[in-house]
């Protein structure tokens, strides 16, 4: 290719690029290539459309090509610097200042702009890559330019401007030739300013000098620029303070600097340098408080100023403040690290000897170690520096390394005083005073104006003893030389502040000493608390305070704890209790272990009315000193304030066991014992109240034996023997210490009555009366004491003793007259003057009355005085004003009972319906006799009239009110309290009649017949025996009931009634026929006559003459008013001689009396009976059920229903479960029956632990035997849930954790038969032998044959005739003949079939013998056994058996259908279902008719439908659905149904069927 061919295919590539076609452009470059390698214009082409390209590499490559072919020629280097500065990266930006300095040099001659923009790209990456000289330099090149050029001096000001702008920040780093031009910079821009002087020369001349401050070397041009300047600007405090950082800088603190000081002080007082410089200004004078404060403000605007620290610092080690020492070295160590200057360098080991030195003389053994640290450190090991480390060595406790120390010390430097304060301090330490006084004063010979010398020989004269304390010219005269000489020891005053106050007894001048040594070092406990207590005990509470407050202020949380103590003490006792609860928790803060804070924090909180607060403060000092027995005594007392007293009483008898004498705790003791027995008597527990007020009484004789002259000991026991006044004088009977008679008796103890008690009561609160006889409220309990003797004494004595009662009676007026005198404005006073004014045998109604009134105005809200101001005024028969008084009372505490009495007793005198609301009302509120005794006799008014038991009022008043319970209770603590009242006594045996408790109304009744025995009321104590004898037939004590009613004459019809039932009940039915027949002869009723038959009628079902039983019957119903009951007995007598036609007459017949029936459960239950004996189950259930809907509220029909389900229906079990939890929530009285219902019929239900673990048989039976435990068939039912429990845990293959043994049971079931008096002997005669069945049955099905054959062959010798056990015995022994696998013999078969022979009406017995016969393979044989139970279960009525035979001989069929299919055995299958399936749903019955569909055609529709029914329709049992699961699969599996199976699988799962899943992986892998 020519050159002309060249030039056109650059030419070509030239346009390309043009155009945009960089890559044609490439291929005409690479042409040129070929040809001219040394291409210039080829490469620079290449470069430019490689750029465009984003090809970098190859554009760099290009241009690097060029510059090397023709270095001068601008396009090449033009693209590197375009390259480069498109692609800023590191290596990018290192070759660009290459290309920037080689562009600068093609420019310079040729072109001045493009210079220019070069050179500050240079300048700014220079700057970029931190290369600050050449950056600078080429900027004064660019200067230097500008100047040749000729620039003016504006734009060359700007440039020098730009200079100082870009490089006079970092000055400090920059190399002195940059440093150089940037001086030079300054200087050429002064100069050039237009305006001088001007702010703007003002500001750049500060900006110089602060550069120049920034470079050590030119110091003397910054002093002379600054003196300039200053001349020129007199007001700028910043180039006073550039020049003052100079001076500081240089630690120049001359007249000269000083004056800069000044000077800036005054234009800026708070600018850091110049406080500094004022601050060291004033060290130099020995201000060292004001030095200290003007260093440490300017220290915090100036904080880097290291001389400043360090001066700081040193002062503060001559004020002995050595943590604000240390502080500052730190902080001057800290700044001095990250300084720049050399010449600080040498203040390093200044300020770590300092740190050194305050670290020793803290006295702290951790700063010790720190201080070796610090002190190794140093560059030169001087005697001084040795004696410091001594120094510490002896705060750690490490006297051999001191003594060393000092020993070398001063035998190589004897003339250093420091050598023998080291040795004197060893001494001192040692004790060894008296070297260590000659060590201090060799001391003093060297350095005698130092005080702390002076201050270490005052502290060995203090120690050296007592003597040396007293003596003046020693201890006295040192301290006072050292505290003259270092006025900043505190330690030296402290101890003065010891002299005065231990020594002299000036407690003034310690004071001052104390107080003073405080402000030099406010951390001084010691000094603070003596001045705070010597300012108290003074009675300077300001100076006290202000100390306390200085230190609580300044103290951090969790320090300070002496100064906190002493502020809450000091509030607590001023009674600011919420601040003083405050101030002791922070001294807890600093000690949380101080048992004394946490006593005083308790009296706080105890003081603010915190109860529960308190109490744990002193349970926690408690345990924080457990010797200490005044925090065990106010834990007890605040006990006893919240009310619990029991507690407080284990709280003071631990207190007494400490210290037996200790009267607090003895009078506390009493105290609550007081309360107790008061609760007690407020609740009816008499005994109890007894107790209490008899350990009242010791313990209260204990105090008082210490302490005679407390008067409030003598009336607390005046009170405790007052309380009792309550009590029935027959309980009352009391043992009080001797010491509480006049004379020393023999026995340590008497035992006193209640009058005697009583008596005792008044000696003690006079005996008070004379330790304080002005005593309004002594006076007043005296008054209430002889009240109550006169109350007892009128209660229990003869008519001899009115003389005594009326003379107490005015002996207690006379004494509430003297309080009332004393004391007129306590409104309890006037109550009970008012209440014995009233009182029989004074009766002074105008005094009552008016005290009564002066109690209510003394206190408006004064329940207790307007009621017995109701009570006065309804004793006078102002009913009205009575009502009213009662009215304000109820107002003003709705629950106060006695106003509410009074508003009943108004009721019944007027004869309000509301009297019995009122006083049960008055029974709600709390047991009192009034009330309760009043209820009760309304209670028992209106259920002796039979007539109103239909309406609303009686349902509310006794139903819906339980108003028998409720007054039986009452009544109860009625009698308990007042035993003389035989009214109240047969209240409460006519209201425990009522509720079924026999014993206790025979015993209610006995208590008034005993009363009534001594009274000459005859009537009354005929009725009340007849009452007794009617209660004793009850409980079953017939003879005894006998006895009662003969001692009465038999002549009224309910004794002759009474006795005749009581012959009866007793068995001797002749001689009740006989009174039966008196009571016939003297009938005046119709009804009566009835009973009476009724009765007769009995008598002879008893002698077993039906006939004329029948007969008596009939006749009864043949009367003018035929009986509801004889209907009923007649009915009964059908029943029993089985008689369907009589039994079905006398049902009709009463149901045409339907409307006198009272009670639906007699006729439901005789219906449900008539149904029975016809055997039809589902019509008894049914009838049950019927009667339920007819009458859904009454529990007893629920209770029969739920008693005939499992028996007649047991499928239904789950409804009788049902039915009996129903019967338990709507009466308590049928409990015990509807739980063993529910049981048997969760039994039946299969109801066991394994469904549902919390509701289940075992658990009812379980809560049954828990409330029932003497009734024999619950534990014969636990029995059977315990066989049902074992039985499913064998069949799952699991151990049971049931270990109640059968024997046990059947010892139990026999011990409570021996003992049941109500049921009939034939039924429990049929339980025990269900019982010794079931248990032989238990053991057999067990496993345990042994034992099973023991058992049988124990109970054969008991009953040798009792052919089902004799049965069970065989059955055990055939069944080890079977286990052995052996052929049964003829002979052997022949034994077994006569065993069952003899007990020919037992179904299992049959079904076992088919059993056998199966085993045999007799199968014809089996059958007929089977059908042998059918038939007799047939004849019973027998459902259950009837079902279970019919299944048996499917399943024997079913068995043989497999075996070979003969037409009857499927036939018998399909019959025996077909009939068990009439009687009711059987799911097992379903399950025989799918698996014989199964056997007879395996992959039939039919066999699906019937397998698919059992296992997805519900009411079949899991047990059932697995196997029918199981055929299902197999079922499908033939048929190839894969959807179908993927269901059943499905099923499986959700059921936890896992059988299933292995057939059907088993049968995957047979495939």
């Amino acid at each position: 290719m020519s050159s002309k061919e060249i030039k056109a295919t650059l030419k070509n590539a030239r346009e390309a690029i043009r155009n945009k076609e960089y890559k044609e452009a490439l291929k005409h470059c690479k042409a040129v290539l070929k040809q001219d390698k040394n291409n210039y214009n080829a490469w620079v082409f290449i470069g430019v459309a490689a750029t465009e390209l984003d090809q970098p590499d190859q554009a760099k490559t290009a241009y690097k090509k060029a510059t090397e072919l023709d270095p001068d020629q601008l396009l090449a280097w033009q693209g590197l610097q375009n390259l480069a500065e498109k692609n800023n990266t590191s290596d990018n930006r290192h070759e660009l200042l290459g290309v920037y300095q080689k562009l600068m040099e093609l420019y310079e001659s040729s072109d001045k702009q493009k210079w220019h923009e070069v050179c500050l790209k240079l300048v700014d990456l220079y700057q970029q890559e931190k290369k600050y000289p050449e950056a600078a330099k080429t900027w004064n090149r660019l200067i230097q330019l500008k100047q040749q050029d000729g620039a003016d001096k504006q734009e060359l000001h700007q440039l020098w401007k730009k200079m100082i702008q870009l490089f006079g920040d970092k000055a400090e780093n920059q190399d002195n030739e940059t440093q150089q031009l940037l001086i030079t910079a300054f200087e050429n821009v002064l100069s050039s300013l237009d305006k001088i002087p001007s702010d703007n020369h003002q500001k750049l001349s500060t900006d110089y000098i602060k550069f120049l401050s920034k470079l050590p070397h030119e110091g003397d041009k910054l002093k002379l620029t600054c003196e300039a300047l200053i001349a020129q600007y007199p007001k700028s405090s910043s180039l006073l303070q550039v020049l003052a950082g100079h001076f500081m800088q240089t630690e120049c603190f001359s007249e000269e600097a000083f004056q800069c000081y000044t000077r800036l002080n005054k234009m800026e007082p708070m600018n850091g340098l110049g406080l500094i410089g004022q601050g060291i200004k004033n060290m130099q004078e020995q201000k060292y408080e004001e030095a200290a404060k003007n260093l440490t403000e300017g220290l915090k605007h100036a904080r880097t100023t290291v001389i400043a620290w360090l001066y700081l610092a040193e002062i503060q080690l001559r004020m002995h403040r050595y943590e604000e020492t240390i502080s500052s070295c730190r902080q001057g160590l800290k700044w001095l690290e990250k300084s720049v200057h050399d010449g600080n360098r040498y203040q390093k080991p200044k300020l770590q000897f300092l740190q050194a030195e305050a670290l020793v003389k803290s006295g702290d053994a951790d700063n010790a170690d720190i201080a070796f640290g610090i002190l190794e450190q140093l560059p030169n090991n001087e005697p001084v520096q040795l004696a410091m480390k001594g120094q510490a060595y002896l705060n750690k406790g490490q006297m051999e390394q001191a003594s060393k120390i000092s020993t070398d010390l001063t035998k190589s430097h004897s003339d250093l005083a420091e050598s023998w304060e080291l040795q004197g301090l060893i001494d001192y330490k040692q004790k060894n005073y008296m070297q260590a006084e000659l060590s201090f004063r060799k001391a003093l010979k060297i350095n005698e104006d130092c005080g702390e010398y002076y201050y270490y020989l005052g502290l060995t004269y203090w120690f050296m003893g007592e003597e040396m304390r007293k003596d003046k010219t020693k201890t006295a005269t040192h301290l006072l030389k050292a505290a003259k000489l270092d006025t900043y020891n505190g330690k030296t005053f402290c101890y003065l502040g010891h002299y005065y106050r231990d020594v002299v007894q000036d407690k003034s001048r310690a004071r001052g000493c104390y107080k003073k040594a405080f402000e030099l070092n406010n951390s001084d406990e010691e000094a603070g608390a003596a001045a705070v207590d010597l300012s108290v005990e003074l009675g300077d509470m300001e100076t006290a305070l202000a100390v306390l407050r200085i230190v609580t202020d300044q103290s951090s949380a969790g320090a300070a704890k002496w100064a906190w103590l002493r502020r809450g003490l000091y509030h607590l006792r001023v009674n600011q209790n919420s601040q003083a609860v405050a101030d002791l928790q922070a001294a807890l803060r600093a000690d949380p272990i101080d048992s004394n804070c946490w006593e005083c924090l308790g009296e706080a909180y105890l003081s603010r009315g915190g109860y529960t607060a308190a109490l744990k403060a002193f349970t926690k000092a408690n345990e924080l000193n457990p010797d200490a027995v005044y925090n065990i005594y106010k834990i007890a007392l605040i006990k006893q304030i919240l009310g619990k007293y029991a507690d407080a009483v284990a709280e003071y008898t631990q207190i007494i066991q400490k210290s037996e004498n200790y009267v607090p705790a003895l009078k506390g003791l009493g105290e609550c014992y007081l309360m107790m027995s008061r609760n007690a008597l407020k609740d009816y527990l008499d005994g109890r109240a007894l107790d209490s007020a008899e350990q009242a009484l010791q313990y209260l004789a204990g105090a008082v034996q210490y302490r005679p002259d407390v008067s409030c000991l003598w009336k607390l026991i005046g009170d405790t023997c007052t309380t009792l006044h309550v009590l029935s004088p027959a309980k009352v009977n009391v043992e009080v210490h001797f010491v509480l008679f006049a004379q020393i008796e023999k026995t340590n103890v008497h035992t006193l009555n209640k009058s005697e008690l009583l008596s005792l009561g008044g000696r003690c609160y006079m005996r008070a009366l004379t330790l304080m006889s002005t005593s309004a409220n002594l006076w007043c309990d005296l008054g209430v004491n002889y009240y109550r003797q006169a109350q007892y004494l009128a209660a229990h004595h003869d008519t001899g003793e009115e003389n005594t009662v009326h003379e107490l009676l005015e002996k207690s007026l006379q004494c509430l007259k003297k309080s009332v005198m004393l004391n007129s404005k306590n409104h309890q006073y006037w109550n009970a003057l008012g209440v014995v004014a009233s009182c029989k045998g004074i009766e002074n109604y105008a005094l009552a009355q008016h005290s009564f009134i002066k109690s209510v105005q003394v206190e408006q809200n004064n329940v207790v005085a307007w009621t017995n101001l109701g009570a006065t005024y309804l004793k006078n028969e102002s009913v009205e004003l009575a009502h009213e008084a009662f009215k304000v009372a109820q107002s003003l505490e709705p629950s106060y009972v006695m106003c509410w009495i009074g508003q009943a007793l108004i009721a019944e005198a007027v004869g309000s319906y509301e009297t019995m609301d009122l006083f049960r009302h008055t029974t709600e509120l709390g047991v009192n006799t009034e009330g309760a005794k009043g209820y009760a006799h309304w209670v028992c008014a209106t259920l002796q009239d039979k007539s109103n038991r239909n309406s609303e009022l009686y349902k509310y008043n006794i139903i819906q009110m339980n108003a028998i319970s409720a007054a039986q209770i009452v009544m109860s603590k009625y009698t308990e309290r007042i035993r003389t009242d035989p009214i109240a006594f047969t209240m409460l045996g006519y209201l425990n009649e009522y509720l079924n408790l026999k014993k206790q109304a025979a015993e209610a009744y006995n208590r008034a017949v005993m009363l009534l025995q001594n009274a000459k009321d005859n009537e009354k104590l005929l009725l009340a025996r007849r009452n007794w004898a009617r209660a004793l037939c009850t409980a079953g004590h017939y003879q005894e009931s006998i006895q009662a009613y003969v001692s009465n004459s038999l002549t009224e019809f309910d004794d002759i009634t009474g006795i005749a039932l009581a012959y009866f009940k007793k068995g001797q039915l002749p001689e009740s026929a006989k009174a039966y027949e008196k009571a016939l002869s003297i009938a005046q009723t119709e009804k009566e006559k009835a009973h009476i038959l009724i009765a007769l009628a009995m008598i002879e079902i008893k002698s077993n003459r039906m006939d004329n039983a029948k007969t008596l019957l009939f006749k009864c119903s043949m009367l003018k008013e035929p009986s509801v009951e004889s209907l009923q007995a007649l009915c009964a007598l059908g029943l029993l001689k089985k008689d369907t036609t009589l039994t079905t007459a006398a049902l009709n017949e009463l149901f045409k009396h339907w409307d006198k029936i009272a009670s639906t459960y007699e006729t439901s239950l005789l219906s449900s009976g008539m149904f029975s004996l016809q055997s039809n189950s589902l019509a008894v259930q049914r009838q049950a059920s019927k009667a339920v809907h007819s009458n859904p509220a009454d529990p007893a029909l629920w209770t029969l229903l739920c008693r005939v389900v499992p028996q007649h229906t047991p499928q239904k079990a789950e409804g009788g479960v049902v039915a009996g939890n129903v019967a338990q929530i709507l009466s308590s009285h049928h409990s015990k029956n509807a739980l063993l219902f529910s049981a048997v019929n969760q039994i039946a239900a299969g109801k066991h632990a394994a469904i549902d673990n919390n509701d289940n048989a075992l658990k009812t039976i379980q809560k049954t035997i828990h409330l029932y435990p003497d009734d024999p068939t619950v534990w014969a039912s636990l029995m059977a849930a315990l066989h049902m429990e074992k039985t499913l845990s064998h069949l799952n293959g699991k151990h049971s954790k049931l270990t109640a043994s059968e024997e046990l049971l059947v010892v139990a079931i026999t011990s409570k038969i021996k003992t049941e008096k109500t049921m009939p002997a034939f039924y429990l005669q049929s339980l025990e032998n269900w019982s010794l069945q079931q248990a032989a049955t238990g053991l057999k099905e067990m496993g345990r044959h042994s034992d099973a054959e023991a058992f049988c062959s124990k109970v054969l010798e008991r009953y040798p005739d009792h052919p089902a056990v004799f049965l069970l015995l065989r059955q055990i022994q055939c069944e080890q003949l079977l286990l052995s696998q052996q052929q049964l013999p003829d002979t052997v078969l022949e034994e077994l079939k006569k065993a069952v022979m003899s007990n020919f009406t037992s179904i299992t017995a049959w079904h076992w013998l088919a059993e056998i016969y199966k085993s045999q393979g007799l199968m014809v044989a089996a059958e007929m056994c089977y059908r042998q139970g059918l038939q007799l279960s047939s004849k019973q009525g027998d459902t259950s058996g009837k079902l279970s035979s019919l299944l048996r001989l499917a399943m024997l069929a079913l068995s043989l259908s497999t075996v070979k299919q003969n037409h009857r055995w499927t036939s018998l299958v399909k019959e025996a279902t077909n009939e068990a399936q009439k009687i009711c749903f059987c799911p097992l019955a379903g399950l025989f008719q799918a698996l014989l569909q199964f056997i007879v055609k395996v992959g039939a529709r039919e066999t699906r439908r019937l397998l698919e029914r059992v296992v997805y329709q519900p009411g079949y049992t899991e047990s059932i659905a697995t196997v029918a699961r199981w055929y299902l699969l197999r079922h499908l599996w033939a048929k190839n149904d894969d959807t179908l199976i993927e269901v059943l699988l499905q099923n499986a799962k959700m059921k936890g069927d896992s059988r299933v899943e292995k057939l059907y992986q088993k049968l995957n892998e047979s495939s």
